[in-house]
C-alpha cells in the first residue's frame, strides 16, 4: 500500500513538473520558432526550383517537426489531462496536427495542402491572436442582426437593378443571382467604374442607384462589423481583467486569512506557555 501511494506522489510530481514545463514562456516561445519555421518550409515547397535542389531536406524537416507538435501536444495532454481535452484550443491543435498524419496518397492527395493548417496553431500559442480569434467568436452573435441587415439591403438593391438595368446590362444585372454578385463586387469597390459608368452613360439618375449603395454597404454596414468585433474584444478584455482582479483578491483573502489562523495559533500557544509557566511558579512557592 505505501508503494502504491509512494508511485502515485511521483506520478503526480511529474505531472506538476511536465505541465511548468509545457506552460513555461520558454517553451511557448520554442513552439512558436518552430511553427514559424514550418510555415517557411511549407512555402518554399511550393516553388519547384526549390523542390529539386531541396525537396528531400524541406520533406525531412517537415516530418521532424511533426513529430516535434505530436510530442507536445503528447505532454500537453500528459499533463493536464481531461483539461486539454476540455479546452477548445487543445481540441483546434489536435485536429491540426492530426491531420497532417492522415494519408496523403490517391483520393486524399488533398490532404497535403491542409497540412499548412498548421501555421494557425500560431493562433492558440501566441495570446494576443488568441484573444482576437474569441473576441471574433464571440462576436458572431451579434453579427446576426448585421447580416440579416446586409442581406435585405442586398435583396432589394438586387431586384431594383435586374429592373432597371436588365436589359442594359445583361450580364451584370440579366438575373436576381448576377446582380447579387456584381453588388457583391460593388462593395469590395473592385473594378466598380466600369460597372457604374455604362450604366451612367445611358443613364444620369444611375448614380442615384449605385452610390448610396456603394455607401452603405461599403462604409456603413463594415463599419458596424468593425464596431462589433471592437466592442466584443474590449468586454473581453474587461472580463479577463475582472478575472484577474478576482483571482489577486481571492489569493489576497487567503493570504489574510491563513496569517489570521497562524496569528491566532501563536497567541494560543503563548497563552498556554504562560499557563504553563504560572503553574510551575505555584508548584515552587512554598506551603
Amino acid at each position: 500500500m505505501q508503494e502504491a501511494l509512494t508511485a502515485t506522489d511521483a506520478g503526480d510530481d511529474l505531472r506538476a513538473r511536465t505541465a511548468r514545463l509545457v506552460a513555461s514562456a520558454p517553451f511557448q516561445k520554442v513552439v512558436t520558432a518552430l511553427i514559424l519555421l514550418n510555415a517557411v518550409t511549407l512555402g518554399l515547397e511550393t516553388s519547384d526550383t526549390v523542390m529539386e535542389r531541396w525537396g528531400g531536406a524541406l520533406h525531412a524537416v517537415d516530418h521532424a517537426l511533426l513529430l516535434v507538435f505530436t510530442a507536445e501536444l503528447a505532454l500537453r495532454a500528459y499533463a493536464f489531462r481531461a483539461r486539454f481535452l476540455r479546452d477548445p484550443w487543445g481540441i483546434f491543435d489536435i485536429i491540426v496536427v492530426g491531420i497532417a498524419w492522415m494519408p496523403a496518397s490517391g483520393e486524399l492527395s488533398v490532404l497535403r495542402a491542409l497540412r499548412v493548417l498548421r501555421v494557425l496553431r500560431l493562433a492558440s500559442v501566441l495570446p494576443s491572436l488568441r484573444n482576437v480569434v474569441e473576441a471574433m467568436l464571440a462576436a458572431l452573435p451579434g453579427m446576426g442582426s448585421i447580416v440579416a441587415l446586409m442581406f435585405l439591403i442586398f435583396y432589394v438593391f438586387a431586384v431594383m437593378g435586374t429592373k432597371l438595368y436588365g436589359d442594359l446590362m445583361p450580364e451584370q444585372f440579366g438575373s436576381l443571382g448576377a446582380a447579387l454578385l456584381t453588388l457583391f463586387q460593388l462593395m469590395t469597390l473592385d473594378d466598380w467604374a466600369n460597372i457604374v459608368k455604362p450604366a451612367a452613360e445611358a443613364n444620369g439618375l444611375a448614380y442615384l442607384y449605385f452610390l448610396p449603395f456603394i455607401l452603405i454597404a461599403t462604409f456603413v454596414v463594415l463599419n458596424l462589423f468593425i464596431g462589433v468585433i471592437v466592442e466584443s474584444i474590449q468586454t473581453l478584455r474587461e472580463q479577463k481583467e475582472s478575472a484577474d482582479a478576482r483571482a489577486a483578491t481571492a489569493i489576497t483573502d487567503a493570504a489574510r486569512s491563513e496569517a489570521h489562523a497562524d496569528s491566532q495559533v501563536l497567541l494560543t500557544e503563548m497563552r498556554a506557555l504562560r499557563a504553563e509557566i504560572a503553574a510551575l511558579r505555584a508548584e515552587k512557592v512554598p506551603s
